[in-house]
Parts: structure tokens; sequence; C-alpha cells
């Protein structure tokens, strides 16, 4: 590879160019963008009258895109004769580099903000397709996994309990303690000012075991296990895995949806009644540290609330609901996922947030069910 370099002879109205060594991207990175502008400058005002291609090598878009801007496009006619095919691609370059693109009309706010709004209801139409086509076929692998107990894969069911569940047992229960500490203290200051500081006991009693106990067990998973699956389900689509399952014949849903599936309703039901536990001992604690009432009375008095096994039975009752939606949407997430590592981010970002959308949402409405049936 010879460097690109030219030699100028003549003076006054018309000057001899001839190019020398390979004029193309290799050819000129050792010259660090230097050949141009010395070019130009030695060129001056005098225009080109000859163009000597005697011991010119290879000829690129690089160097026609230099020899362009160095000449400003004055060359004369006929000076590609000797090597018609460098001409054709000078030629190209030039008719690119001389044509000014009109620069594009951005539009008004208001059409970008309907633009936006547009593509936020296709968005959102094109993932509840997805989200449905996934359901049927979470559906009909089910259906042939309890068809054919044998092809369950029991290994994979124990590794994840063990993981989305029995691990996750310390930050739940560390969790509802605390929320129960807090539902009891905002309690205690409350009802203090009445007078009718027993009274903390059905609050906290009745919050944790109907709503906060499940709700943060849930929000707690979503934020761990749901990621997590959309991460690990994620980075075998993009690694070609599932594929590879695939062509040997293995389901990937009966392979690793439900697994997943299986485990978190198994273990989040354990969850919940985990956390009720220590959201209640944290509740106690504070009762008696505050309000001077025992964990005996505390105890005794639960015990005598009316229909405390109606609320038990409210909160375990949507364990097993959250569970489906937080493996279904961290599951579906990862199966969603494209080739590039961006695209897995995004889906491990989109599985925890809708998947905490759907345990508020489902709450809600759960909350609104049992007003009307009066539980």
């Amino acid at each position: 590879m010879a460097t690109a370099d030219f030699e100028i002879d003549g003076q006054g109205e018309g000057v001899r160019l001839r190019l020398v060594g390979d004029w193309t991207a290799a050819g000129l990175s050792q010259l660090r963008g230097r050949l141009g502008p010395r070019l130009r400058k030695q060129l001056g005002d005098a225009p080109v009258a000859t163009l000597d291609l005697t011991d010119l090598g290879r000829f690129d878009t690089t160097g026609a895109l230099v020899l362009s801007k160095a000449v400003e496009g004055a060359l004369p006619e006929g000076a590609w004769t000797a090597r018609p095919e460098v001409g054709r691609v000078y030629d190209r370059v030039q008719a690119v580099d001389c044509t000014d693109a009109a620069p594009l009309k951005r539009p008004s706010s208001l059409t970008r903000g309907f633009a936006k709004v547009g593509r936020g209801m296709h968005d959102i139409g094109g993932e509840a397709l997805l989200s449905m086509a996934f359901l049927g076929r979470l559906i009909t692998a089910t259906g042939s996994a309890l068809k054919h107990p044998g092809r369950i894969r029991w290994p994979a069911w124990i590794s994840q309990i063990e993981r989305a569940g029995l691990d996750a047992i310390p930050i739940v229960a560390v969790t509802a303690f605390f929320i129960g500490a807090v539902v009891a203290f905002i309690g205690a200051d409350l009802l203090q000012q009445f007078g009718f500081d027993v009274f903390a006991v059905e609050l906290i009693a009745i919050s944790v075991l109907r709503e906060f106990a499940v709700v943060i067990a849930a929000i707690l998973l979503a934020g761990r296990s749901s990621s997590s699956f959309a991460a690990e389900v994620g980075a075998m689509k993009m690694n070609q895995e599932i594929d590879a399952m695939q062509v040997m014949g293995v389901n990937p849903f009966q392979a690793l949806v439900i697994p997943r599936l299986a485990a978190m309703i198994i273990m989040l039901p354990l969850l919940t009644f985990i956390a009720m536990l220590a959201g209640l001992f944290g509740g106690a604690l504070v009762a008696w540290s505050q309000l001077d009432l025992g964990l005996a009375f505390f105890v005794q008095r639960m015990s005598i609330i009316p229909d405390i096994g109606n609320h038990l039975f409210v909160g375990l009752i949507k364990a097993p609901v959250f569970a489906i939606v937080v493996a279904a949407i961290g599951c579906r997430q990862g199966m969603a996922v494209s080739g590039d590592v961006e695209s897995l981010g995004r889906r491990v970002t989109a599985a925890v947030v809708q998947a905490i959308f759907a345990i508020i949402f489902l709450d809600a409405v759960f909350a609104l069910i049992f007003l009307e049936l009066n539980i």
C-alpha cells in the first residue's frame, strides 16, 4: 500500500496535478487528514488544467471526497480519460457532496404531542395483543403439563421454588416487620389523641392481614423475581438458546415458564403468611413500647376481632392471583427480548413496572369485589 501524495507542476492560469499512491481510506489514514488542506493551500486560486493519473494506485470514495474538497470540484473535461472507473467514483462523490439537502421541517408542538399519544396507543395495543398471544400459549402449555404429568420438570420446579421463594423470606419478613411497626406508630399517635389506644390492635391486625402483607410480598417479588425471570429468559432468547430448544423439540413454555409460574403460585401464599406474622410482630412490639399493651393482651385482643378469619382469607386469596401476574409478566417480557442488550434492559424495566402496576390495580379490584360481597 502506497501512501497518498501529489505533485503540482506549473503556475498561473493552469497547473498540472499529478496524483501519486493509493487515494483510499487506508492510504490517507497515515496522513491524519493533512493531505487535503496541503493540496488546497498549494493550489491556491490556480485552476487544474491537466490531471496526471500515471502514478495513481487505488482510488475510493474517501480519496474522491478529499480531492473534491481540495479542488472544489474544478477539474478539466476529460481529466479521467486514462482511468474512467476512477472518474465514475469521483463524479458520484462530487454529486453527493455538492447536493444541499433541504433541512427537515420540524412539526409543530401540537402535531408532535398527538403523534406521541398515537405512538403510545399503538404500543399499548401491540403489547396487549402480544400478551394475549402469550397467555394463550401459556394456557395451552399448562393444559399439556396437566395432561402429561410425566413431562413435568420437577428439578426445575424445586430450583425455582428455592430461588424465587425461600431466598426471599428474609427480605419479605424484614420489610413486613417495619411496615407493621410504621402502621402501629401512626395508629398509636392518632388513637392516643381520642383515648382509644386499645383499638390500635384492630388497626394493626386488619391492615396487615387484609392488605399490607400480601401487597408488600407481591411488590417485593415483582422487583426481585419478575425482573430475574425477564433477565434469565431474555438472556436465553438473546443467545438463541430458546430457538435451540424448539429445534430439539423442547417446549420453551414447559421448560422455562411453567416452573417459574408454579414456584410463584406455591411460594407467594407462604411468603404472605410469613409477612403477616412479621407485620403483626412489628406492630405488637410498637404497641407494647408506645401504648403499654402487652404481647399477651395483643394476641387476646386480636383473637376477639370480629371476622378475623375473613381478613386472613382475604389476604391469602389474593396471593395466587398476584403470583400468576408477577411470573407471567416477567416471563412474557423475557420472551419479547430481541437480539441486543438494550432490548434486554428495556424488557427487564418493563417487567418490574408492569408487575407493580398490575398488583396495585388488582388489589383495588379485589377491594371493590370484597366490598360488594361484604367480606
